[in-house]
């Protein structure tokens, strides 16, 4: 989309054939085009259109009902942050004192529009035209426009004395072909332009992609993984006077019918070690957000639980404890891996269905379910793993 067809889509006109869109949405795309052509839509302008509603749908699982007013790029909606997580942090930030947040490289808008929602005064700025046209866009279309207003140029030139609150997210995917980029000191703004913020504004947070190496994160701050409903979805730094804790996993349920999610925070240094033990009755696999921030210890503690094997992070106990950090599963067996002999007892068992977890192992679920051969109209869980260095498969049954 270019900045034509957005301001198309903003005209009465624009609006009709969004409407109209939206009717068709869910059949044949073809279809819906002829569709909007027959009814006098430039094609142009029903393309934009049908991308849009597109888009929106999509949109639903990370904005709610909002999304059906938005703007959206697919590399926007795929980087942009999820509505439950952006309210918290902007709740954050407002209860640690910030008032005016510059929201540097604010993308579609996603934190800026929760900022504003929050009662603070945000200045975001987006490298490219039509993004920062969709965020403007987005912000009139919440009603948000006097608390958030978007220039679209270079980040790095932001004057952030302006401000008493800086929040960026850098893109984390190349101009042009899409593609992630993995190694922070190619984001843009350059990863020491983003560390270097917390020196200059104390409350700063950076949103960044989950795998970041723990040896990049900044000494004295807070780093944070959250997950949503088992998804690891973004971490983020806070720095300066906005570090609480270490580490931190943030993880939100969504509760059955749509009700709010129930956010759940487990803490600690990220440092600790967790005990290591024989193979037990019950396996606790943590979420990844746990995994990824290094409090599997902490996890243990909470659960009387060990690990059988110092470098993976399952967890086994003695009798079954609920946690929303992680899932329970009951061990029935623990055997040393054999395909032939794992083959034959499920083969009594006559389990056909099963789910495959693995951590240390080399095989590939998809191969080994073929290689099963399974029959039968039972289920199990197998987990691959290690047992104190040993290639091991446990067959579990999952507990509520």
């Amino acid at each position: 989309m270019d900045l034509d067809q957005l301001a198309a889509l903003r005209t009465p006109e624009g609006s009709a054939a969004l409407t109209a869109a939206a009717g068709l949405a869910g059949g044949d795309p073809l279809a819906a085009a002829s569709a909007l052509r027959a009814a006098g839509v430039p094609p142009t302008l029903a393309a934009a259109a049908l991308t849009q509603v597109e888009l929106r749908h999509r949109a639903v699982g990370k904005f709610g009902p909002a999304a059906a007013g938005m703007f959206l790029t697919r590399a926007g909606l795929e980087q942009a942050t999820r509505r439950v997580v952006a309210d918290r942090r902007a709740a954050r930030l407002r209860d640690a004192g910030v008032r005016t947040l510059a929201d540097l490289g604010c993308g579609l808008g996603a934190d800026a529009l929760a900022a504003a929602r929050a009662g603070i005064r945000v200045y975001g700025v987006e490298a490219d035209p039509v993004t920062a046209a969709m965020a403007a866009a987005n912000a009139a279309a919440a009603g948000l426009a006097e608390l958030f207003t978007v220039e679209c140029g270079d980040a790095t030139t932001f004057d952030v004395s302006r401000v008493d609150g800086v929040f960026c997210d850098p893109a984390r995917r190349r101009a042009g072909t899409g593609r992630r980029i993995f190694d922070p000191r190619a984001y843009s703004p350059p990863w020491d332009f983003v560390t270097g913020l917390a020196e200059r504004v104390p409350r700063t947070v950076v949103k960044v992609a989950p795998g970041l190496d723990h040896a990049l994160i900044p000494v004295g701050a807070e780093a944070e993984w959250v997950g949503v409903d088992g998804d690891l979805v973004e971490a983020a730094l806070w720095c300066g006077d906005l570090a609480e804790v270490p580490r931190r996993a943030t993880l939100y349920r969504q509760g059955a019918g749509g009700d709010e999610a129930r956010r759940h925070q487990l803490t600690g240094s990220g440092a600790a070690e967790a005990p290591v033990g024989p193979a037990r009755r019950y396996l606790y696999d943590p979420d990844p957000a746990v995994v990824r921030a290094h409090l599997v210890a902490e996890l243990a503690g909470e659960l009387d639980a060990t690990l059988a094997d110092p470098s993976i992070a399952y967890l086994y106990a003695d009798r079954p404890t609920r946690t929303p950090y992680a899932r329970c599963l009951e061990v029935t067996d623990v055997l040393p891996f054999s395909l032939k002999r794992l083959r034959a007892l499920l083969r009594d068992r006559r389990v056909g269905r099963v789910e495959i977890l693995k951590r240390g192992s080399a095989l590939t679920p998809e191969q080994l379910r073929r290689d099963l051969r399974l029959t039968g109209d039972a289920a199990a869980s197998l987990v691959l793993t290690r047992v104190a260095g040993a290639p091991t498969v446990l067959i579990c049954q999952p507990v509520d």
